[in-house]
């Protein structure tokens, strides 16, 4: 996993304060004293967003359009912002500040892994688990990976494609083995689901 990149702003006494900690934090710390845009959002992981930041009424629009990690820091008598995820209470401790980036990232990877749409399905990749309505199949890690792959491709995938990117030229698998794995996939979810249609595959590849 890459390491936390983190945005700081909000507040230039509360950025002079983290960057003293900048060799003890747990991840990658960016500040910004200046105006901020949409656009400077875009390489970072979580928003890290000081109160003084919403003396500016307007401000909040700003935060409300991105879809990052926000994490307000404030005093404890702060009202509480919807936008936000978490919050770090001032004064924070070293490690505090650690453990909630760190979290955050962890609950939004969680959430996320819970919830894929895959055709008329949902993919639980923390249960392991195809579902719809209130019936699943379990699967394995090989057959999560080919559902992922798939979600790629806007387009058949091949043999030696599915290959290369889920076994990694392991010197025990070959296109039979990709057959074999997709043949028991199709297996699950025409017993549990009746649907014969789940995984296509023309002259090109596969696909869903």
């Amino acid at each position: 996993m890459h390491k936390i990149n983190v945005l700081s702003f909000g507040s230039k006494n509360f950025n002079i304060s983290l960057k003293e900690l900048k060799d003890h934090l747990n991840f990658k710390l960016t500040t910004i004293d200046t105006d901020i845009e949409l656009k400077s959002f875009d390489s970072y992981d979580i928003l890290l967003c000081h109160q003084d930041f919403f003396k500016n009424n307007s401000s909040s629009e700003i935060l409300k359009k991105s879809n990052k990690i926000k994490i307000l820091a404030c005093n404890l008598d702060k009202k509480k912002f919807d936008i936000f995820s978490d919050k770090i209470f001032l004064p924070a401790k070293l490690d505090e500040i650690n453990k909630i980036i760190e979290n955050s990232i962890v609950r939004k990877n969680f959430s996320k892994n819970s919830s894929i749409k895959v055709k008329n399905y949902i993919l639980d990749k923390n249960e392991k688990k195809l579902l719809r309505d209130k019936s699943y199949v379990l699967l394995t890690e090989k057959e999560i990976q080919l559902l992922e792959l798939f979600l790629s491709y806007n387009k058949p995938i091949s043999k030696n494609k599915i290959l290369d990117e889920v076994w990694k030229y392991s010197e025990d698998a070959d296109t039979h083995t990709v057959e074999t794995h997709i043949y028991r996939l199709r297996k699950k979810i025409k017993l549990k689901f009746a649907d014969e249609e789940f995984i296509l595959n023309n002259t090109k590849g596969y696909l869903l």
